[in-house]
């Protein structure tokens, strides 16, 4: 008799998924399309600042929060402070208050230069005194004038370094012409979250597609993942500002979340 195993990983909405609608919107959209949860982007929405408002979210779809995503974009500098490690500190605290395992964190950028001088340093410093995972995602470089400008520090690609996790976003693979297999090798036990999303590889444009209507291994990587064990998480990150409508828009939230549940379930049931 066949043993039917489910897969280990949860499937999550990034709430900057369904922008330019707010984070409200995601916590409906993915209860109503069946996600296992959400991760939060702390961003320009007051209410993604707001762990009271967010837990009642939480009470009134019956849906976990499963990851925060400290405010680390250019666009969002000033949310939560200038301090990054206040940032890091409060996006830690909402994370243990929801119940959530992770904080996605990006690499410092080169002009926060004292931040990123004890960014290894702090970070392990702070997993001590919690749970939580902060799980360093990969960026990409920018292209201007057919050189390569890294705007991070000690660089955009976390791999190579001395972090214990990580997150892998595959659309940044794309954007930075990376090997995405070969990262998702490399990392073996170190990848604790997938921001799963898709690309063609256009310079300077971070396109976070549907998976599937892009390049990247997607299917693949999430097939090994789950003959793996992975028991991390892995969250759809994807652009639908440019949906010519909400229907359209849950369209390509639907298919994400089909996508992800067929390829987690292929390789755990083969």
């Amino acid at each position: 008799m066949s043993v039917i195993r489910v897969p280990s990983a949860k499937i999550a909405l990034s709430t900057a998924s369904v922008y330019p609608e707010r984070t409200p919107d995601a916590f409906e959209l993915a209860a109503r399309l069946g996600y296992d949860g959400v991760e939060i982007m702390v961003g320009a929405d007051p209410v993604s600042q707001d762990i009271d408002v967010l837990e009642r979210l939480v009470d009134h779809y019956q849906l976990p929060i499963l990851a925060i995503h400290a405010p680390c974009l250019l666009v969002t500098q000033r949310v939560w402070g200038k301090d990054p490690w206040a940032k890091l500190k409060r996006a830690q605290a909402a994370a243990e208050r929801v119940g959530a395992k992770t904080v996605v964190v990006h690499p410092p950028f080169r002009w926060q230069r004292d931040y990123a001088r004890d960014f290894e340093v702090g970070l392990a410093r702070m997993r001590e005194e919690t749970d939580v995972i902060f799980a360093v995602e990969n960026m990409f470089p920018l292209r201007a004038r057919g050189n390569k400008v890294v705007p991070y520090s000690p660089d955009w690609n976390p791999v190579d370094y001395d972090f214990p996790q990580v997150t892998l976003d595959l659309s940044h693979t794309a954007v930075s012409g990376s090997d995405a297999w070969e990262m998702f090798t490399k990392l073996g036990d170190r990848l604790a979250h997938l921001h799963l999303a898709d690309g063609v590889g256009i310079p300077n444009r971070d396109e976070h597609l549907v998976p599937g209507r892009g390049n990247q291994p997607c299917a693949p990587i999430l097939e090994r993942m789950a003959a793996n064990g992975f028991g991390g998480l892995v969250v759809l990150e994807i652009n639908t500002r440019k949906a010519a409508s909400r229907t359209e828009r849950v369209d390509d939230l639907a298919e994400a979340l089909a996508f992800a549940r067929l390829h987690l379930a292929a390789s755990a049931n083969a």
